[in-house]
């Protein structure tokens, strides 16, 4: 085996320990939850790998799904009275192939009880300074990239998303207060490329985003972009004192997203809603429409206030090992076989 390979895979051992370690001392509870499930994530642009149960005495069985996330099953822990809980989880999602994706990885998530996404941020900035500092060679919490230094000591910078579109877009979100017509015309008064005239006002958004925003991301220091748009929060609470926006974040280092995470959701009504409506998205985009998972729904309605976020593992040990792609820190990436 290459030599590179070698050190990836010791890498992502110093990793997981490092996790492991800092959770432990935080009061963490490590947990292990199934990826089989009866019910995927319903977000509208992830496709889940689906497979089928044969009872060994013959007869049709249920369909299943290799879970996208732990999210549905860690918060019914929490609904069940756990109050710090993190996993280091392998998922799996559909289609996703590129320098920064592969079909099978490894995702940390973690959920604390008593806190919102502020907590979970301040907790996730101690946590990646942490495992920055155990690579090291001096214990400092730094990493280069692409010749850059990067600094990792918390705070980390947080921007609102409305913020973070003025100053790179050039383009006044609240303005356009989520009307896609409203959004296209200053896209298009700023000289920004837009899609076809029937795209929604979040399709339109991401496309803006990722050619003006995301690239210049989190250089020199790690950016926490706060507060998105309310048809984007999933599964997030709404800012009480203004419901245009969602407590959501995203962290992003060196122009990659790091992590997504929410104040969560309580309302088990609401969040029926919600997936209903992007269960109906779906059918509309011509992609499956999951059932909604009914546990996880009752659970919602039990859960205590919390935050969470979800971690990518492999795109954390690339920015610190210096790879320059996701396959270069996987000991067999799905590449080798889909092309």
């Amino acid at each position: 085996m290459e030599p590179f390979k070698f050190q990836a895979a010791r890498a992502r051992a110093r990793l997981q320990a490092a996790v492991r370690s800092w959770m432990a001392a935080a009061g963490y509870d490590e947990v292990e939850t199934p990826c089989l499930v009866p019910a995927p994530g319903m977000e509208p642009h992830i496709r889940a790998f689906e497979t089928r149960y044969h009872p060994e005495g013959g007869g049709g069985g249920p369909g299943l799904y290799l879970h996208s996330s732990p999210e549905y099953a860690m918060k019914r822990l929490l609904a069940d009275g756990w109050r710090r809980i993190f996993q280091l989880a392998r998922v799996f999602r559909d289609g996703e192939l590129s320098a920064a994706h592969n079909p099978e990885f490894t995702m940390l998530e973690l959920y604390r009880a008593g806190t919102d996404y502020r907590g979970i941020m301040e907790d996730l900035e101690q946590l990646l300074s942490s495992c920055a500092r155990a690579f090291h060679p001096e214990g400092e919490a730094r990493l280069a990239r692409r010749g850059a230094a990067l600094d990792l000591s918390p705070p980390f910078e947080r921007m609102t998303v409305a913020e973070v579109f003025s100053a790179r877009a050039g383009i006044d979100l609240t303005a356009c207060d989520g009307d896609p017509r409203r959004l296209r015309q200053a896209a298009q008064d700023r000289g920004h490329a837009v899609g076809p005239p029937e795209e929604g006002f979040d399709d339109l958004f991401f496309r803006l985003f990722l050619e003006a925003v995301e690239p210049s991301l989190g250089w020199p220091r790690p950016v926490y972009l706060v507060d998105w748009p309310a048809s984007m929060a999933a599964l997030a609470r709404l800012k009480p004192d203004d419901p245009r926006w969602a407590e959501r974040f995203e962290l992003y280092l060196a122009g990659l997203e790091l992590a997504n995470g929410f104040s969560e959701l309580r309302d088990a009504g609401e969040q029926r809603r919600r997936l209903e409506e992007e269960r109906e998205l779906r059918r509309r985009l011509g992609r499956p429409a999951y059932p909604l998972d009914e546990r996880f729904l009752e659970a919602v309605g039990r859960m205590p206030e919390a935050g969470g976020v979800a971690v990518g593992l492999d795109r954390l040990l690339m920015l610190l090992t210096g790879a320059e792609a996701v396959e270069e820190v996987l000991l067999f990436p799905a590449r080798e076989f889909l092309g």
